[in-house]
C-alpha cells in the first residue's frame, strides 16, 4: 500500500460548500483510496500510482494505492462494491470489470448496481505478434495456414477470459478460423513460449510486447486499433487489412461504489480530467503505450455497457468459462 500526500488548501471546504452544496461539503477531508485489483508492478498498478501522485496534489489529501489481487480482479472489486459510497474508496477498473459477469454466473456483488463510473483514463491497444523467425509473414499467411490446418495453430494468452484471450477468440470469429487457445498465468511466460516457438501467435498490449519487438525477438503483424499504433507506425491495423471490428484494447478507468452522490462523482471526474492532461502524466503513461482518454462519467458508463455487451457475445460464442 502506498500513500501520496499534499497539504489541504486553505478554505477548500468552505469554497466547495458554497459552490456545490452539502453533498460536497468538506470533500475530501481525509485520504482517498484507489484499489488496484492486481499485484504491484503491472500496467494497471503503474497507471494508478501515476494518477495517485497527481490526485494528491489536486485534491489536497493523501491518495493511497491499495493492491488487492485475486480471483480475476473480483476480490479487489468486491471490496470497493461494499465500501461506503462517499468518494473515498475507488477502484481502477479494466476490461475484466465488464467481462467477469459473463464469465462467472455468481458474483459477490450486483454488477448492475454496485458501481458508479467516474472516468475512462486510458486505453492500450493490443497487437498481434509472432516470433521473429516464424514462416508466417503476414496476417493473410496466418489465416491461410489456420484454414488449411484447423485447430493446429495456437494462440497464447495471459489467462483464461482475459483481454488477450478474448482478442484471440474475436480474431477467430472475424477471420473464420479455428485455433487452439493456450492460457498462461500472465503475459511473461506466454511470451517466453512464443519466442521459443512453442506457440504460433499472441495478442497483448504494447507495453508487454514492445521490449521483445525492439530486441528483434517478436514480429508485430497487425495493430488491433482503428488506426496504426503510434509506437508501431510501420505496422498496419486490422482495418487496413480488410478485417474490421478488430478494435481490441486493455483499458483503465476509475469507478466508485454505486450510490456515490453525483456531485462527488462530478468533482472526481473534473480532477481526473485535469490530471490526464498534465504533461508529466501524459508523458509517463503514453511512453507505456497507453492512450490518454477523459470524458464524462456518463461517457464512461456508456463505454462500459458497450464493452460488456460486445464481450458477452464473444464469451458465449466461444463457450469461455472461468477456470
Amino acid at each position: 500500500m502506498q500513500t501520496f500526500a499534499k497539504p489541504v488548501r486553505a478554505g477548500f471546504a468552505a469554497l466547495l460548500l458554497l459552490v456545490t452544496g452539502p453533498a460536497l461539503a468538506g470533500f475530501p477531508d481525509k485520504p482517498v483510496k484507489i484499489v488496484v485489483p492486481f499485484a504491484p508492478g503491472g500496467g494497471t498498478d503503474l497507471i494508478a500510482r501515476t494518477m495517485g501522485i497527481a490526485m494528491a496534489q489536486e485534491l489536497g489529501q493523501p491518495v493511497i494505492i491499495d493492491n488487492k489481487p485475486g480471483a480475476a480482479t473480483i476480490i479487489g472489486t468486491d471490496a470497493v462494491a461494499k465500501s461506503a459510497p462517499d468518494g473515498y474508496t475507488l477502484v481502477m477498473a479494466t476490461v475484466a470489470h465488464v467481462v467477469n459477469p459473463s464469465l462467472q454466473s455468481k458474483l459477490p456483488y450486483n454488477h448492475e448496481k454496485a458501481f458508479a463510473p467516474v472516468m475512462l483514463v486510458g486505453v492500450s491497444p493490443n497487437v498481434l505478434v509472432v516470433r521473429a523467425e516464424s514462416p508466417l509473414k503476414s496476417v493473410k499467411d496466418l489465416i491461410d495456414a489456420a484454414k488449411a490446418n484447423p485447430g493446429k495453430l495456437s494462440f497464447a494468452s495471459s489467462g483464461n477470459g482475459g483481454a488477450p484471450h478474448l482478442a484471440g477468440e474475436l480474431f477467430q470469429n472475424v477471420a473464420g478460423i479455428k485455433m487452439l487457445h493456450v492460457p498462461y498465468r500472465g503475459s511473461g511466460p506466454a511470451v517466453i513460449d512464443l519466442i521459443a516457438g512453442r506457440i504460433t501467435m499472441m495478442f497483448d498490449a504494447t507495453p508487454s510486447l514492445l521490449p521483445h519487438i525492439t530486441a528483434g525477438k517478436l514480429r508485430p503483424m497487425a495493430a488491433a486499433s482503428p488506426q496504426r499504433h503510434r509506437l508501431l507506425p510501420d505496422v498496419p491495423s486490422f482495418g487496413e487489412l480488410g478485417l474490421p471490428g478488430m478494435d481490441i484494447a486493455l483499458w483503465y478507468g476509475v469507478v466508485a461504489p454505486g450510490g456515490t452522490p453525483a456531485p462527488i462523482v462530478q468533482r472526481l471526474n473534473a480532477e481526473l480530467a485535469k490530471i490526464v492532461d498534465m504533461p508529466d502524466v501524459r508523458k509517463t503513461l503514453t511512453e507505456q503505450g497507453a492512450d490518454m482518454q477523459g470524458g464524462s462519467a456518463e461517457d464512461f458508463g456508456a463505454f462500459m455497457r458497450n464493452e460488456s455487451a460486445r464481450w458477452s457475445v464473444v464469451v458465449t460464442q466461444a463457450g469461455i468459462k472461468r477456470e
